[in-house]
């Protein structure tokens, strides 16, 4: 599956993801959240390089944690 079909408009580059990744982050912070768990932080890395779309991330999480 080709860039253009895995990642919206908006994730389409490395430095895109990164930007939507800082992004949430900063709203979680201002919202009192905590940070990424060191399993997350290395999810979102692979999902920055282009090696997982947020939905597969999200599945991993699910399964990590436990939750269907």
């Amino acid at each position: 599956m080709d860039t253009a079909e895995r990642f919206g408009p908006a994730e389409q580059t490395p430095a895109q993801r990164q930007a939507l990744l800082d992004e949430v982050e900063a709203h979680k912070a201002a919202q009192g959240l905590p940070p990424l768990s060191p399993f997350g932080q290395r999810l979102y890395r692979r999902y920055v390089a282009g090696e997982l779309s947020l939905a597969e991330c999200s599945v991993q999480l699910h399964q990590h944690y436990g939750r269907a």
